[in-house]
C-alpha cells in the first residue's frame, strides 16, 4: 500500500523525511497549600528520518530454545511462502500477534466522518521481517531441526518442510555460569566456550568471555554483509544478581568487576556489555536484573540502545488493559491473584526458587504506576497498595501451552464487592516470536529517527536517549530511563508509538474529539 502524506511539516529529501513538530504537555506544580497549578508548554522540534532500510541481523541468545526457533522457523516460512496442513485445513504463512506486521494504525477520517487505517509498517519504511538475517548462541548444540523437534511448537507438518532449511544450521557456542540458571539445565549445556582444557566449566575469565561474544558479533556482520546486528536474549531467566556498591553501581565498577571476575556478574549481564562496546543494540527478553546500573551508564557512554525486561505476551498484558479499566472506571482493586502452569523448558528452569524470583518480580510491577495514578482510590487511608501474589508451576504434560488462570478482587460503591476470573490457555512461544520481532523491527527504525530542538543553533542532530522507552509495549517490566517511573499501561504506550508514526509523516497527535460527529456545524 502506498500513501502520499500531504502535509506542509513534513519534507522529503532524496532519502531523508524532514518534519516540524510542537511537543504540547503541561506543567504541574503543588503549592503550599497542596492546588495544583497547571501550565502548557510547548517545545518545537525538527525530527529526521532516513527513510533506508538498511541489511539487518539478529543474533540471539538462545538460539535453540523454543522462542528461538519459533522465530527461526516462523521468518523461514513466510519468506519461502510455505503453507501446511492441519487436521482443521490448510495454513498459510502469516505473522499474526506481531503489531507491526498485522495490526493497523487511524491515519484520519474520510470525506464523511469516518476512520480510516492503515497497516502499521506502510505508514513508514520498516525492515521486512522476511529480509532478517539470523543467527545466535546456545548452551546447546543441537541443531535447529532437532531442536525444534524438542521444542514441541510447530505442527508436524510444518516442522518437516522446515527441516532441509535447518538441519545446517547450528548455535554459536555459549556462555554458561552454573550459579545463574537452574541446576536442572545443566545436561543442555553441551556448547559452552567459558570451559577449562578438561572441559569443565571456567568461571574465572569474565573478561575473555566478553571479548569472545564481540568478536562472533563482528564476524557475523562481516560474513552476512550486514549493515547492522541487533543482539536480543531469549534464552533461561537467570536468577537477580545482587546489586553492589563498587561492582555494579558505575559503568567503571562493573567493567572493572567483570575483568575481576566477580561472581555476581551474569552471562546477559556479560551479553550486553560486549553488545554495548560494539555500538549494537542489547534487548533483554527475560525477567532478570541485565541492566544493573553499570550497564545503564555504559549504554549512556556509548550511545548505545538497550532495552528490556521481559516478553509481555499472555497473562501480564491482560493485565496491564484490565488493571488501567478498573482503575480508569473508579473501581478499586483490592487484589489480584496470578497462576500459571507450564510445561516447556522456561517452565523447567522457572520451577527453580531463585529463578522464579526474577520472574516473580517482574510480572508484579506491571499495576503500579496503574494504582499511583488515582488518588481517591489509593491513599493514606484506603491503603496505597494491592495483594498481588503470582504463582507458577511446572507442569511437563501441557508442554507450550501455558495455562493462565487470575482473579481480580475490587471495591464497588457502598461496601460492594465484584470479582473477574479469567482461564486463559495460550501458546506460549507462539505468543513471545511476533512481540521478537517488533522488539527487533522497532529497535532498527529507531536507529534512523534523530531530532533537535528548533532553537538550537547546532544542525547536529540527536538519537534517543539510550533506554529505548517505546519498546515498553512489548515488555513486562519496562526498563525506564533513571530517575523517571516505567509506564505499565498498554493504552498509553501503544499510543506513544503511534504518535511518533503520525509526527513523523506530518500528521497531528491521535485524538478522539470526533468533532464531525459530535459539533453542529
Amino acid at each position: 500500500m502506498s500513501i502520499n502524506f500531504k502535509s506542509s511539516k513534513a519534507v522529503r529529501t532524496d532519502d531523508t523525511l524532514i518534519t516540524k513538530f510542537t511537543y504540547e504537555n503541561s506543567l504541574v506544580e503543588k503549592d503550599a497549600q497542596g492546588n495544583l497549578n497547571v501550565t502548557p508548554t510547548a517545545i518545537d522540534y525538527d525530527f529526521k528520518l532516513d527513510l533506508k532500510t538498511p541489511k539487518t541481523g539478529l543474533l540471539l541468545v538462545g538460539l535453540g530454545g523454543n522462542n528461538g526457533t519459533t522465530l527461526v522457523g516462523s521468518i523461514l516460512a513466510n519468506k519461502s511462502n510455505i503453507s501446511f496442513e492441519t487436521k482443521e485445513g490448510v495454513v498459510k504463512p502469516n505473522y499474526y500477534g506481531s503489531v507491526t506486521q498485522s495490526s493497523t494504525v487511524k491515519i484520519g477520517v474520510d470525506a464523511d466522518g469516518n476512520d480510516v487505517y492503515a497497516p502499521f509498517n506502510s505508514i513508514v519504511p520498516f525492515v521486512n521481517p522476511n529480509d532478517l538475517v539470523v543467527g545466535g548462541w546456545d548452551i546447546s548444540k543441537a541443531p535447529l531441526d532437532q531442536a525444534m523437534k524438542r521444542a514441541k511448537v510447530l505442527d508436524v507438518s510444518l516442522q518437516e518442510k522446515l527441516r532441509p532449511y535447518l538441519k545446517d544450521i547450528e548455535p554459536l557456542s555459549s556462555i554458561y555460569y552454573p550459579d545463574f540458571i537452574a541446576l536442572n539445565q545443566k545436561e543442555r549445556a553441551d556448547n559452552v566456550f567459558n570451559t577449562g582444557k578438561g572441559g569443565e566449566v571456567n568461571t574465572n575469565n569474565k573478561w575473555a568471555d566478553v571479548e569472545k561474544v564481540r568478536t562472533d558479533i563482528r564476524d557475523f556482520k562481516k560474513q552476512n554483509n550486514l549493515d547492522k546486528v541487533i543482539v536480543l536474549w531469549t534464552a533461561n531467566t537467570e536468577r537477580y544478581a545482587e546489586l553492589i556498591d563498587k561492582v555494579n553501581d558505575t559503568a567503571d565498577n562493573l567493567l572493572e568487576a567483570i575483568k575481576n571476575n566477580h561472581e555476581e556478574v551474569a552471562p546477559s549481564t556479560i551479553f550486553a556489555v560486549a553488545s554495548i562496546l560494539e555500538n549494537v543494540p542489547y534487548i533483554n527478553g527475560s525477567p532478570q536484573n541485565t541492566f544493573v546500573p553499570g550497564v545503564i551508564e555504559l549504554a549512556e557512554r556509548y550511545n548505545t540502545f538497550i532495552g528490556g525486561d521481559d516478553f509481555k505476551s499472555g497473562q501480564t498484558k491482560i493485565k496491564s488493559v484490565l488493571a488501567q479499566f478498573l482503575v480508569d472506571a473508579g473501581i478499586r482493586p483490592v487484589s489480584i491473584a496470578s497462576y500459571n502452569h507450564l510445561g516447556n523448558n522456561d517452565g523447567y528452569n522457572l520451577s527453580a526458587p531463585k529463578q522464579f524470583r526474577s520472574k516473580e518480580i517482574s510480572k508484579q510491577s506491571v499495576v503500579d504506576d496503574i494504582i499511583e495514578s488515582n488518588q481517591i482510590l489509593y491513599n493514606e487511608e484506603n491503603g496505597k497498595k494491592i495483594d498481588h501474589c503470582i504463582v507458577i508451576k511446572y507442569l511437563p504434560a501441557v508442554g507450550d501451552s501455558k495455562v493462565a488462570m487470575d482473579e481480580y478482587y475490587s471495591e464497588l460503591m457502598l461496601g460492594g464487592h465484584n470479582k473477574i476470573s479469567i482461564h486463559n490457555v495460550c501458546e506460549d512461544s507462539l505468543l513471545a516470536t511476533p512481540l521478537i520481532i517488533d522488539l527487533v523491527i522497532i529497535t532498527e527504525f529507531l536507529q534512523r529517527v534523530q531530532y533537535k530542538r528548533a532553537d538550537e543553533s547546532d544542525e547536529k542532530y540527536h538519537d534517543f536517549y539510550a533506554v529505548l522507552t517505546l519498546l515498553s509495549y512489548w515488555l513486562k517490566a519496562p526498563l525506564s530511563k533513571p530517575g523517571f517511573k516505567p509506564i505499565n499501561g498498554l493504552n498509553k504506550q501503544r499510543q506513544a508509538l503511534e504518535n511518533l508514526l503520525r509526527l513523523l509523516v506530518g500528521l497531528p497527535i491521535n485524538n478522539e474529539l470526533r468533532f464531525e460527529e459530535r459539533l453542529q456545524v
